[in-house]
């Protein structure tokens, strides 16, 4: 472990004030002796910078996937005062709202047998995949403005799903404060083409099995049973996300001696909550949320035709059991030393993991808490978590969002070749479709951390329970 750095807890670490200059509160974070092997100097100098911005509450915070990113690490969790903090881009990230949904199926792994290739490519067929993607649905600028107010429910409305779809997304598919003309137009035509498609990097639609049932009283409340097939979507915002970021970096950056704010790195450039560019940036940054909300629910729709395709199954028996964001700022209310505090919530690879009776879950999760969602790496388990009243005590209602790098993409380029992986996971009986065998290497298991691992802390830190452990056998990559 690095020098400086106080162990609090079996799972617990403290950043005390000091550790870099101009700290307002310490630094937590949560990792085991193992996860501690890959830990960056970078990444946590990085959780001690957030604990520099002005208005934060009582810790910068760190899930056990944390590594190195921009502004806030990777796994980054912090709130500030809605009155006197500051809203950062940083702590959100370029891809606003990547995020993941899961669904269950009526069938089970038998069912599969000599229909899963089939399934994959049918899948591989109607949902695009890699950078520039563009899909088969058109939007007009006026429907994508719709689309950035109402989120999921636009293509609910539509016929591309269904009411329970939208009770079972955080937010309900949709962020309050949308603004769309905080989206410029550059941003708004990267977008037009991009509905409905995967992108690339970490993202992927996986056929998954429900191996392990660790909470049957959970797993009945979420609607999943050992040996279910199942399938999960993991993507974001798209470019239209990436351009609201990176225009409102530019704003915030020069705004930056207007409200005297210092900082150690301008990756962390912010502005007060309620000045015109902090509320220009969080209205944007809503519009480009409910983009991505709309463009999990049109993939989804998509993949459910796919298995009715294939298996002759209803539409309606393929249930979304949640969507969870990992990257998103949001206005929420939390105890604070005894007395509720309006906070603004930063998950930057995190997620939401609200526990039994919070508000804003949906009623039928009530009594266990909210679904929480933790994906692997292609040949590595997802996990199915529900939300505690620990996390809602220690971490603002957040856990880790998923296993977290421990190799960059060129160096895993380098070591790795994409072919010889596919092939290796289709002896393990996971079949792999890909634009390129080059986006396989860079997102090979290897690459991250165990994502056991990294559920076991949480899991034992209690910022969530684990209910379901699910393993891959196909996975359609970005």
């Amino acid at each position: 472990m690095l020098e400086g750095i106080n162990k609090i807890g079996d799972l617990e670490w403290e950043v005390p004030v000091g550790y870099v200059p101009d700290m307002r509160v310490p630094g937590r974070f949560f990792l085991s002796r193992a996860l501690a092997e890959t830990l960056e100097e970078g990444a946590v100098r990085q959780l001690a910078n957030v604990a520099t911005l002005p208005g934060i509450v009582k810790h910068s915070l760190a899930m056990p996937d944390i590594h190195w990113g921009y502004g806030f690490p990777i796994g980054g969790v912090a709130a500030f005062d809605r009155t006197e903090g500051v809203i950062s881009p940083g702590g959100v990230g370029f891809d606003i709202n990547c995020g993941v949904r899961l669904i269950t199926t009526p069938l089970t792994e038998a069912d599969l047998a000599g229909k899963k290739r089939e399934l994959i490519e049918a899948l591989f067929s109607v949902v695009p995949t890699g950078v520039g993607a563009r899909s088969a649905m058109r939007v007009s600028n006026k429907e994508l403005t719709e689309i950035m107010v109402n989120g999921a429910r636009w293509a609910v409305e539509r016929g591309l799903g269904t009411p329970e779809d939208l009770i079972r997304c955080e937010e309900e598919g949709a962020m309050p404060g949308a603004e769309p003309d905080a989206v410029s137009a550059k941003a708004r035509q990267r977008g037009m083409p991009q509905i409905g498609t995967l992108g690339a990097g970490n993202h992927f639609l996986e056929i998954q099995v429900a191996r392990e049932i660790i909470d049957p009283e959970a797993a009945s409340v979420f609607g999943i049973a050992e040996g279910q097939i199942c399938f999960m979507v993991h993507c974001g915002s798209r470019g239209l996300g990436h351009q609201v970021a990176t225009d409102h970096l530019r704003t915030l950056e020069s705004a930056l001696g207007k409200y005297q704010i210092r900082l150690p790195d301008r990756q962390l450039a912010c502005a007060p909550i309620d000045s015109p560019e902090g509320r220009a940036y969080y209205g944007g940054m809503a519009c480009a949320a409910n983009y991505a909300w709309t463009n999990r629910q049109v993939i989804m729709h998509e993949a459910r035709k796919a298995f009715t395709q294939v298996f002759g199954i209803e539409y309606d028996e393929m249930r979304l059991i949640y969507d969870v964001a990992h990257n998103v700022a949001k206005f929420e209310h939390h105890d604070v030393d005894g007395a509720p505090m309006e906070v603004c919530v930063h998950r930057k690879g995190a997620t939401r993991a609200f526990g039994p009776q919070a508000p804003g879950i949906p009623r039928e999760y009530a009594a266990v808490g909210q679904p929480v969602l933790i994906p692997g790496s292609m040949g590595t388990s997802s996990y199915l978590l529900h939300g505690t009243a620990t996390a809602m005590q220690k971490t603002w209602g957040s856990t880790c969002h998923g296993a977290g790098r421990v190799l960059s993409r060129s160096k895993a380029k380098k070591a790795i070749r994409g072919k010889e992986l596919r092939e290796h996971l289709a002896q393990e009986g996971i079949l792999v479709r890909a634009h390129r065998d080059s986006v396989l290497a860079e997102e090979a298991p290897e690459v991250y951390k165990p994502s056991h691992e990294v559920v076991r802390v949480v899991h034992e830190a209690g910022l969530s329970g684990i209910v379901a452990r699910l393993e891959p056998l196909g996975v359609i990559k970005g």
